[in-house]
């Protein structure tokens, strides 16, 4: 396994699909499934097979067309779930059954009613299950952000023991600031005597908007598995999202890290799963929101117009983004009107901007952007008037 190299866990199509109004068919998620792979994807989460018949079809389904990607299948800590699971994933060529139990005293006495012993025996018992069907077993320790270390590492080293090649350490809750969760992964690296034995992996929740920082806190501590979603789609406030973590990692090199994503498809995926999924972007989302490369400050505007990194430190196109976009507002200045106006044939003197620019004030104080048809109107109108 390579050392630097941070595997790419999606969770698009079970923990992305619990999101409200974002239930997909098996024919949906197949076609996700393939871009997921397409895109460079190592592990696909392709659902929760004792869910439902149809969840089960669908993890059935995908295995059996997926060539390259893991894919796995969830499960708790229950017998009976863990071999519908293994059913379910007989078509995958690189079956994965995902596994775990809460280990936090909220779930451990409030949920299960039960001890901290008892839990991990339940947590050692569950991995053996899975181990009887697959070597390739994931466990997870369910609101892990919340458990006490020292436990933790107990439940971590029993697991690997019983034959968990990957140990989930995720922030259910999203209640970790990013150094504590740093702090946790380091923690179960020099406490854990076996850990060499499997990856950790990130799997943390949005709730405090912290989601990618926590992720990236955890690789730089000794985690190689981020799980994440097109997106950021997930239960509550989402997950984290895959096309942040791909480009933190891609633009600071400083932290050694590698993907096999190709990211020039995250913007055409990010929009399939929009629409698939029938769940909106949020303009204003990184790397993915329709705004992500638009400018519409005169003074951002004159500044990218000079040397687009002056406010960009991506390049649209490694997203498969359409482009930078100058947006014309009453926030615009001269420098952006007259770079659209030469865009749409006018060649300008700066003595022509000025006085048009009076013009484009009142135009777009009343609209919130101003379209290139009106500037059309502007320009023939200036035209006309100094024939």
């Amino acid at each position: 396994m390579p050392k630097n190299k941070v595997y790419i866990f999606d969770t698009t199509l079970r923990d992305g699909e619990q999101v409200p109004g974002c239930k997909l068919n098996t024919k949906e998620k197949i076609e996700i499934a393939l871009a997921l792979e397409e895109l460079g994807v190592d592990i696909i989460e392709a659902g929760f097979p004792i869910s439902s018949p149809g969840d089960f079809k669908s993890v059935s389904e995908i295995g059996s067309v997926i060539k390259n990607a893991v894919i796995c299948g969830l499960s708790r800590a229950v017998q009976k779930d863990i071999e519908v699971a293994a059913e379910a994933l007989k078509t995958a060529k690189r079956p994965r059954i995902h596994t775990g139990i809460g280990t936090s005293d909220y779930h451990i006495k409030s949920k299960f009613n039960s001890t901290r012993e008892d839990i991990l025996q339940r947590a050692i018992q569950c991995v053996k299950w899975a181990r009887n069907f697959t070597d390739d077993v994931e466990f997870y320790a369910e609101d892990a952000g919340r458990t006490d270390n020292e436990y933790l590492a107990r439940v971590v080293e029993a697991v690997i023991a019983a034959g968990a090649t990957t140990v989930n350490i995720p922030d259910t809750t999203g209640y970790c600031l990013p150094h504590q969760y740093g702090e946790k992964i380091a923690y179960l690296i020099n406490n854990v005597p076996n850990v060499d034995k499997a990856v950790l992996s990130c799997h943390c929740h949005n709730d405090l908007g912290l989601a990618t920082a926590n992720s990236i806190a955890g690789a730089m501590n000794g985690a190689r598995q981020i799980e994440c979603t097109i997106n950021g789609l997930g239960e509550r406030a989402g997950n984290t999202s895959l096309e942040e973590v791909v480009m933190v990692i891609q633009q600071h090199q400083t932290l050694g890290f590698y993907t096999d994503i190709k990211t020039q498809q995250l913007n055409p995926l990010s929009r399939l799963v929009s629409d698939t999924m029938r769940m909106p972007v949020q303009p204003n989302k990184a790397i993915v929101g329709a705004n992500a490369f638009s400018h519409s400050s005169g003074i951002h505007q004159d500044g990218f117009l000079k040397d687009a990194q002056t406010y960009e430190i991506i390049n649209p196109e490694q997203v498969g983004a359409d482009g930078s976009k100058i947006v014309l507002t009453a926030r615009s200045g001269r420098s952006a009107l007259a770079h659209r106006f030469h865009k749409l044939g006018f060649m300008f003197t700066r003595n022509d901007i000025d006085v048009l620019y009076e013009q484009f004030l009142k135009v777009a104080d009343r609209k919130k952007e101003v379209e290139d048809e009106d500037l059309k109107v502007l320009a023939n109108q200036y035209q006309a008037a100094t024939v």
